[in-house]
Parts: structure tokens; C-alpha cells; sequence
């Protein structure tokens, strides 16, 4: 039996195959077994689809903006995203409420 990987953000040696990914029970990370680091970078939509700089965006979920009344509603639409690293993924410029910064898990890939 061949010998398998530690998981790479929590050490743990308890990591298991699933089809081609290795997952690590400990903190639920997934990785795939080719190790690529940018594989591991890339930033995706609350589908799994990739996002890249210049995308349009929509929103999946009501979301309160914070320090105001303000509401992202379901469904408006983000024209040309910036990706960043941090807590919040995606930097854009929302349609009447202005520059923002939202997380992948709440938009999705609109197809231009």
C-alpha cells in the first residue's frame, strides 16, 4: 500500500483517497494528489466554477452590507470582478451601494 501524504495545512496523517483528491478528516481539506500549488489557489464560485479577474458575477444570497441598511439583493448582477487574496475574495463595484468586497461562496459565474 503506498504511502500517503500529510495533509498540508494541518500536518495531519490521517488523510484518505476520494477519486483523485486526498482529504484529511481532521480539517476537511481537499487537495489533489499532483500537489500543484496554484490548483490550490484558485478561487471558485459557490458551483466550483473558476473565477478569474474580469468576470461577471451574481449574487446568490441577500447580503446586508455592513455599517448600513444597505442590501445586496438575490440575483444583481457584478460586472468585472478583482480577485485578492484575504478574508473577502472578490473586490467589485456594486451597482448603488459602490466598491465592496464579497466572498466566492455567495456569488456565481454568470456565462457573458
Amino acid at each position: 500500500m503506498s504511502e500517503l501524504p500529510p495533509c498540508p495545512k494541518c500536518q495531519s496523517a490521517y488523510t484518505y483517497e476520494d477519486g483523485e483528491l486526498l482529504i484529511c478528516p481532521e480539517c476537511a481539506h481537499e487537495w489533489s494528489e499532483s500537489g500543484d500549488a496554484a490548483s490550490e489557489n484558485v478561487i471558485r464560485d459557490s458551483n466550483g466554477t473558476p473565477l478569474a479577474d474580469g468576470d461577471t458575477v451574481s449574487v446568490i444570497k441577500d447580503l446586508k452590507v455592513k455599517g448600513s441598511s444597505s442590501v445586496v439583493k438575490v440575483g444583481t448582477k457584478v460586472k468585472n470582478i478583482r480577485l485578492v487574496g484575504g478574508d473577502h475574495d472578490i473586490d467589485c463595484k456594486i451597482p448603488g451601494i459602490g466598491q465592496m468586497g464579497l466572498k466566492s461562496e455567495f456569488v456565481k459565474k454568470v456565462a457573458e
